[in-house]
């Protein structure tokens, strides 16, 4: 019966995807359809998750199905949320290591998705190779669904054996089956090398049972190998090679029988070898008389191979269904967040030209006393322009409504400094705590500090922090604005007699009604006052364009891999606010030219007004209330842009708040685990120096060297018993401290250990056919593709049951270093 291996599952530890990611899909997408649908997706994850791991598989093609279902939505996830950030912990258990009575199985906790990926994808392997392993062999359907499950496995698996049972039937060519099985040999024997040189491996009891089986199989398939490559050598009349193939072929089955015969049945391959040989000796004696060359002379056996690995691709599952197919990668949402950026700044920029345009013209209309001094040539009545302006003050609230808000603005910042101040006092304390376990177990505590860990998020906290004080110079300059005008504003707010009879009398100017300078002057303002009226307008328009660049970022993502943010949101925002730039540098230049005009008319104006005092000191005070008035409205405007700057800095600042409680909260569930580790590992820690134990109390010989050691058949004799002890020496703990540990030998077990007892340096397998293998094997840089740790491990030497230690200690195991962290306008307000 032909001996099929199969590779145990991880396991993993249950973990709540719920909480993290629906907290990201909730402050990340406003409430509404998309957000429902996205928090439902999520609750489906995290069942798919405890559906593929959360419990035993069966060996089935269906059990296998939910893993490769659970592996296309991680891959399918990983671009659509921020996983370094999110602080996820996914906990695996080794799949070789069982766990001693002193300790349980050997297990690591890594914040990273590809970390998840990576021992889900092993799991698709191992249970691959499981399902392959319990197929009938005595069909043909049996044996192609188990060739393509292997075939599943080795595809999948990453650093899994490299090797495939071979099915040789009859109708293939003897050139062909000799290449295939020559081939599979190779395999074999780099898998059964692979497994020697996983530093610790071989000491699980996994590997104790597999490694005999790789072993005799490089033995078979090599004898198959000689046995069809024997036949080629018969037709093309070389008897003399077909004997020595023979022969090494025999050579090959003894050594499989006499080392594995408990694991592999080489009967039949051994009889149907043995046959042949005989039939070829017996002609080449009587009939040939062929000269048998010798097994080194003999040309090499070529290689072919029908399988090869193929390379990953998602999804995986025919029946895959993206549980968030909704939802946009997180390359296309922070593209899309600097593109709105980009859009915001071209927004603030044409409006803030506006007005400043706007306040501009106020501000050269209030100094020459426009349009109040055409309306004023009764010299007595409140001009119309000054009690409108008065009228829009009182509406908007008087000196009431603005000394209200400006008394919240010191309120709303201080609430933010206290959020902000919170949040960093957080990591100080997390920080604070790491520093004096770090002082306390020195190397033992070997983590990530957390003061290199958070500095993101302190650059990130000052920023903040500078944001609120330039925002408190913006107040500051509010409030002096305000000191400066507020008389002429209260004045405004009078009723229209009060108003009047605070504004200086003049002699009338009844000669000015009527002239063409007036005239001419009141037409001008009309145009500027159109200019104004439009700029309002195109401001709105400008405000109200909106686009969506979505579409454009996932069509670039998947047709270049990447996205030219700049580039794309550039000629969007040229396409959309073309028209708008120049509309708004027309309306710019029309108003220059009518201020320009305007000061010219004005000054043949003043020259025909009777010059006194009195009408001087109106015309003073009615520049003030107009400038009043245009001071209102812009301290007005100031203050509510300052009221919802701090509103909205205060959702930002919870966000930063709740990422930096999640971060300590992951750091401290991290340190309490270390600690606890650091506990276990104290405690099983010796109390006192080992010591070197007298050669004569061992009664084990020491093993053999070189090569793979024959397992012995039958338990050893019983020996002599050595005479009663000695006491034991004196050893001072100098001297402890100087001697090399040894181990206790271990009395063989009554089952069959291991059959294989590797040296201090692995050695191939027996009777290879290419090239000897190197004296260290180096592993390929595609061995972990998800290499988001570097474990520096000693090797540790295999060492079987009933065998002393070989020379020289191994070094000592280094504890598991845990992994780095993942390590994020023109308006008057500061923009955060």
């Amino acid at each position: 019966m032909a001996t099929f291996i199969s590779v145990p599952l991880k396991k993993s530890s249950e973990v709540d995807l719920v909480k993290p990611l629906s907290k990201f899909v909730t402050s990340t997408y406003p409430p509404g359809e998309e957000q429902t649908e996205s928090l439902r997706a999520v609750e489906e994850l995290n069942k798919l998750r405890k559906s593929a791991l959360g419990r035993p598989l069966d060996k089935h093609e269906s059990s296998l199905e939910i893993l490769l279902r659970y592996y296309d939505q991680l891959c399918a996830i990983e671009p659509k949320f921020p996983f370094t950030e999110l602080c996820l912990t996914f906990t695996w258990k080794d799949a070789f290591d069982k766990g001693s009575l002193f300790g349980g199985s050997v297990k690591l906790a890594l914040a990273s998705l590809g970390y998840e990926k990576t021992c889900v994808l092993f799991n698709v392997g191992a249970l691959a190779s499981q399902i392959a392993s319990e197929q009938n062999l005595d069909n043909d359907e049996g044996l192609k669904t188990a060739a393509k499950f292997y075939q599943h496995s080795l595809s999948l698996s990453i650093d899994s054996f490299n090797c495939l049972m071979f099915h040789l039937t009859d109708k293939m060519k003897d050139a062909i089956v000799a290449k295939l099985a020559n081939q599979a040999a190779d395999y074999y024997g780099d898998a059964f090398k692979q497994c020697q040189y996983k530093e610790n491996l071989p000491k699980y009891f996994y590997f104790q049972e597999v490694l005999p089986v790789l072993a005799a199989k490089h033995c078979m398939m090599q004898a198959t190998a000689e046995l069809h490559q024997s036949a080629l050598a018969h037709q093309k009349k070389k008897f003399g090679e077909e004997i020595a193939r023979l022969q090494h072929a025999t050579e090959l089955v003894k050594t499989a029988a006499s080392r594995y015969d408990e694991y592999v049945n080489v009967k039949d391959l051994s009889d149907k070898i043995s046959r042949a040989l005989t039939a070829a000796k017996k002609d080449n004696d009587f009939i040939y008389h062929d000269r048998v060359p010798e097994v080194k002379d003999l040309e090499h056996i070529g290689k072919a191979s029908l399988v090869k690995a193929t390379a990953i691709q998602t999804p995986l599952s025919q029946k895959f269904t993206d549980l968030f197919e909704k939802m946009v990668p997180m390359a296309v949402q922070q593209s899309m967040s600097a593109a709105n950026s980009r859009k915001a700044d071209t927004v603030n920029r044409l409006t803030g030209s506006m007005r400043e345009a706007t306040n501009l013209c106020n501000g050269v209309l209030a100094s020459l006393n426009l349009p109040a001094a055409l309306e004023d040539l009764s010299g007595d009545a409140v001009p119309q322009s000054i009690l409108e302006k008065s009228r829009a003050v009182v509406q908007q609230g008087g000196l009431q409504s603005i000394e209200q808000l400006i008394k919240d603005l010191p309120e709303l910042l201080q609430r933010n400094r206290e959020i902000l101040d919170e949040s960093l006092k957080m990591l100080d304390d997390e920080e604070t705590t790491d520093n004096e376990l770090r002082g306390k177990f020195n190397q033992r505590w070997n983590r990530t500090p957390s003061g290199d860990l958070y500095k993101p998020l302190r650059a990130e906290g000052n920023n903040f922090r500078n944001i609120l004080d330039k925002a408190v110079q913006a107040d500051q300059v509010v409030k002096e604005r305000y000191t400066a005008h507020c008389e002429m504003i209260a004045l405004l707010c009078k009723p229209e007699n009060e108003l009047s009879a605070a504004i200086p009398s003049a002699n009338p100017a009844k000669t000015l009604q009527g002239s063409e300078v007036v005239n001419v002057l009141r037409a001008q303002l009309a145009q500027l006052d159109e200019v104004k009226r439009e700029r309002e307008v195109l401001e709105g328009e400008v405000k109200s364009v909106t686009f969506d660049m979505t579409a454009k970022f996932l069509t670039a993502l998947a047709q270049d891999g990447a996205i030219n943010e700049e580039t794309l949101t550039s000629s969007e925002l040229d396409t959309r606010y073309g028209s708008h730039t120049q509309r708004v540098q027309q309306n710019l230049r029309r108003q220059e030219e009518l201020l320009s005009q305007i000061q010219v008319s004005h000054q043949e104006f003043s020259a025909l007004k009777q010059s006194n005092s009195e009408a001087n000191n109106r015309e003073e005070v009615l520049k003030k209330l107009a400038s009043a008035h245009d001071s209102y409205i812009e301290i007005s405007c100031n203050i509510k842009e300052g009221t919802k700057f701090y509103n909205d800095l205060t959702e930002i600042l919870l966000k930063f708040q709740n990422k930096c409680s999640d971060i300590v909260f992951a750091r401290k569930t991290e340190r309490d685990e270390l600690l606890k580790e650091l506990q276990q590992s104290i405690a099983r820690e010796p109390s006192a120096p080992s010591f070197n134990v007298p050669s004569y109390q061992s009664n084990t010989p020491a093993p053999a060297s070189g090569g793979l050691t024959p397992v012995p058949r039958t338990q050893p004799q019983a020996k002599p018993q050595p005479p009663a002890r000695p006491p034991l020496p004196n050893i001072t703990p100098q001297a402890a401290s100087t001697s090399a540990p040894v181990s206790t030998p271990v009395a063989p077990s009554s089952t069959n250990p291991p059959p294989v007892a590797p040296p201090s340096q692995a050695q191939g397998p027996p009777y290879s056919t290419y090239q000897g293998y190197p004296g260290y094997y180096q592993m390929p840089m595609a061995y972990n593709p998800y290499a988001y740790g570097q474990f520096n491990m000693p090797y540790m030497p295999y060492q079987a049951q009933g065998q002393a230690g070989y020379p020289g200690a191994p070094p000592a195991q280094q504890p598991y270093p845990y992994p780095q962290q993942p390590p994020q306008q023109q308006p008057y307000y500061p923009q955060q």
